[in-house]
């Protein structure tokens, strides 16, 4: 709140002189103008005044003519921040808090009127789906806490848009909380989802907002669009292109190739410019497939590989259930634990490692299901009798 500094003492003295103990006639003649004029606030009345007098932490303000309240300390604090730079003869809207103080005064409350204010603003908002301006002021683990004017409210992750959620490797929480931080500072656009005055519950989603913002853009595409892009982002769920006028999409890394990948660096890299087929909208939710735009290697795997036969593939991961067997390029095949040998094991690892070559024979071929099975122990010569 700032105080104008020139504020003369008389105006203070006046003000203070006015509200020492009235005399009866003071008393009757005060009583018979109010009858003339109008009714006398009542506690918890919401009033409207101008300021008279500007003190160090008091603002004496005449009530209509009526009489003089003066709002201080703590009740100066105003959550509409509707007075936040108020002048002398500048107007006001208080709440009547105490009819007659120890010095006769009426004690008015900005912190009353301004939080029901500020929570009326709040709902509006909510009822009208405004996009409104708010700055981060903090940031915890699950989100990041907001500020309107002088309310604060709450981001949860799951909230933010997909641009500014925290991409991290391993959904590591300290590093999440390092991304969230860096917004401290930061203005964001964003819907109010829910504002309970009640229990001062305020959320905010900037989801929400761009779907509003993006809404327009999005309806000019469907699903089984083909778009161009460039790879904004790599996690280890997928890959994020960014595409149109700031849209951006996910491509799952069930869906960057045909072949098993267990990491989508191996494939892709950010910077990376792509064609990709869109697969699913929801909301502001874009799914895209890499893989739908290239030809299935597996309508054609019954030509070069048949069942029975012996093929040598490369050991490209081991599992507690058996080997991923690199056949070629596209075509990868499991060697069941089952499969690997007549004994019985209990580790993949004892039999094979990564980047070992072994001669396979092929035990099953699902094409439309792209799946192979391979055998060890099918390769092994049976003992005589």
């Amino acid at each position: 709140m700032n105080m104008t500094k020139d504020t003369k003492k008389e105006d203070v003295k006046k003000v203070k002189d006015k509200s020492k103990s009235p005399s009866m006639q003071e008393l009757m003649t005060k009583k018979e103008n109010l009858k003339q004029a109008t009714s006398f606030p009542m506690a918890g009345q919401i009033v409207e005044g101008k300021v008279i007098a500007l003190a160090k932490n008091e603002i004496y303000v005449d009530i209509s003519g009526i009489a003089t309240g003066v709002v201080r300390g703590p009740e100066l604090y105003d959550e509409s921040g509707e007075f936040s730079d108020l002048k002398v003869g500048g107007s006001i809207t208080a709440t009547v808090i105490n009819l007659n103080n120890e010095k006769g005064e009426i004690e008015l409350s900005f912190r009353s009127a301004g939080h029901q204010k500020a929570w009326d603003k709040l709902t509006e908002h909510l009822k009208r789906g405004d996009i409104v301006s708010v700055k981060v002021i903090d940031a915890n683990k699950g989100g990041l806490m907001l500020r309107l004017g002088q309310v604060t409210g709450f981001l949860p992750v799951s909230q933010l848009a997909a641009e500014h959620y925290p991409r991290v490797e391993g959904g590591d929480k300290d590093r999440i909380l390092e991304k969230l931080r860096s917004f401290i500072g930061q203005t964001l656009k964003a819907k109010i989802i829910t504002a309970d005055e009640e229990e001062e519950k305020l959320i905010f989603s900037e989801k929400a907002a761009l779907l509003d913002k993006h809404g327009q853009i999005l309806s000019h595409y469907k699903v089984g669009d083909i778009v161009k892009g460039k790879i904004s982002g790599v996690t280890d769920f997928g890959a994020f292109v960014r595409f149109g006028e700031g849209l951006e999409g996910l491509v799952h890394i069930s869906e960057l190739a045909w072949q098993r990948i267990d990491d989508p660096r191996e494939v892709i890299k950010k910077g990376d410019e792509v064609q990709a087929e869109i697969i699913d909208i929801d909301e502001t939710k874009i799914s895209l497939s890499i893989k739908k735009l290239q030809e299935d290697p597996w309508k054609k795997v019954a030509k070069k590989y048949k069942l029975g036969q012996v093929v040598e593939g490369t050991v490209i991961k081991v599992n507690p259930f058996g080997l991923f067997v690199e056949l070629d390029k596209n075509i990868h095949g499991l060697a069941h634990i089952s499969e690997l040998s007549s004994k019985l094991v209990k580790d993949p690892r004892e039999i094979a490692k990564p980047g070992d070559k072994l001669q396979f024979k092929i035990v099953s071929l699902e094409p439309e299901d792209h799946r192979l099975g391979l055998s060890l122990k099918a390769m092994e010569k049976p003992k005589k009798e």
